[in-house]
């Protein structure tokens, strides 16, 4: 599937949604759903447009083809993952239980949302290599790095790492393990959460004051 693909949208002044807003909305609701439940193959847009209650030819208005469609779905329902499990988690203030809790609180979430599950399992192996290129996961790498370079500040994290490639890092660590977890079962964090945050430690703190 092709990669970079815009998706068009209105834009409301008034704070609250306009007519385009809310129709693009039912689209993209109905389209997790959908291709969350039965994949980007077995789903047409015509079965997306019925369930949003719109007309067959509606989405083409807000998504140019399927795969835009499907693409804009997937970064939608990975925004709200990390939304959800990750933003959260690490703007805490307490440094270690970011590192120790992150993994269990996404594998919580990410129950909740059918399409970026559906990819994490490998059940649209045409999309998987999609899921790094899409725009929440670039917006959680610049998350990551701006705590680091708070926490680098603040004397709690080693101040020889760059903190982009490191960020960049942590979210392949975290998106594997949230893979592995999802194909797996839940019984991965229990076995490999205290190691992770094991190697986050090694990686991260300062060294100890050996003098």
């Amino acid at each position: 599937m092709a990669r970079g693909i815009q998706t068009s949208t209105q834009t409301s002044t008034r704070g609250t949604p306009t007519k385009g807003e809310q129709t693009r909305r039912a689209i993209l609701d109905a389209a997790i759903a959908r291709f969350g439940r039965d994949g980007y193959r077995a789903t047409s847009v015509a079965d997306i447009a019925r369930d949003a209650k719109v007309g067959g030819t509606a989405p083409y208005a807000y998504f140019p083809n399927k795969e835009a469609l499907f693409v804009a779905a997937l970064d939608e329902d990975a925004a709200a993952v990390i939304e959800e499990g990750l933003t959260s988690v690490i703007a805490d203030p307490d440094i270690l239980a970011w590192r120790e809790t992150v993994i269990t609180k996404v594998v919580a979430v990410v129950r909740r949302h059918p399409l970026a599950r559906r990819v994490l399992a490998g059940l649209e192996p045409d999309v998987t290599e999609r899921i790094v290129d899409i725009p929440a996961l670039a917006e959680l790498r610049k998350t990551c790095a701006e705590r680091l370079a708070a926490e680098q500040l603040a004397g709690t994290v080693r101040r020889d790492i760059d903190p982009a490639p490191v960020a960049n890092g942590i979210v392949v660590i975290l998106l594997s393990l949230l893979r592995a977890v999802v194909q797996l079962g839940d019984s991965v964090v229990d076995l490999y959460k205290s190691d992770v945050a094991a190697v986050f430690a090694a990686a991260l703190d300062p060294p100890a004051d050996t003098a």
